[in-house]
Formats: structure tokens, C-alpha cells, sequence
């Protein structure tokens, strides 16, 4: 599966552009299976020879910034590799990412 297709990377805020939102917009959910970890992106662009995220991390549950080429190489303990959520709707961070109960 294709983490980062070509219209999504398109269509993708740089990063620091959605900083002023009081709700940015997430557009993509990443997850590794069989575990708690997922990556909500807000934004991202090129970098080098790699692409830069930002966005919100449920695992470690904080903000942060992640590379694609990390996305690649993860894997959970029986090798399976990151997803791109596929039935993932893009919308606003408190619409989309899960209370820390849930």
C-alpha cells in the first residue's frame, strides 16, 4: 500500500500553516496494526529525499513531527508494516482523533 499518494501529498498544508487554527484539519490517519499507535497528519512537505509530517501521535498522545521514511521502516512485533487508514475521513482534530478514553 502506497503511504503517500500523490494527491494526498498534494493536498497536504505545508507545515506551520494550519499553526493559527483553533481546529486544524486532519488528513490522514496512519496506524500500525495490532498495536495502540496511530499518526493523525496535518500537515507535511518535502524534505530532502524524504517528506516531513506534523500531526498528532495516539500512542504517546502529543504533537510531534515524523518522517515518512520512520512510517516505512516501522513495524510490529510480527513484521507487519504501517497502514494508511483507508476508511479514514478527514476532519477536524477534536472530530477525528479519539478521547484518551476511548
Amino acid at each position: 500500500m502506497e503511504l503517500l499518494p500523490d494527491d494526498l501529498r498534494q493536498r497536504l498544508p505545508k507545515i506551520h500553516e494550519q499553526e493559527a487554527e483553533e481546529e486544524p484539519v486532519v488528513y490522514v490517519r496512519y496506524f500500525l496494526p495490532g498495536t495502540r499507535l496511530s499518526w493523525y497528519v496535518m500537515e507535511g512537505e518535502p524534505d530532502g529525499d524524504d517528506f516531513l509530517f506534523f500531526g498528532f501521535a495516539a500512542g504517546p498522545r502529543d504533537f510531534l513531527y515524523f518522517r515518512l521514511s520512520e512510517l516505512k521502516t516501522a513495524k510490529n512485533l510480527l513484521g507487519q508494516p504501517v497502514e494508511r487508514d483507508l476508511t479514514f475521513t478527514e476532519g477536524r482534530l477534536t472530530d477525528v482523533v479519539p478521547a484518551p478514553d476511548s
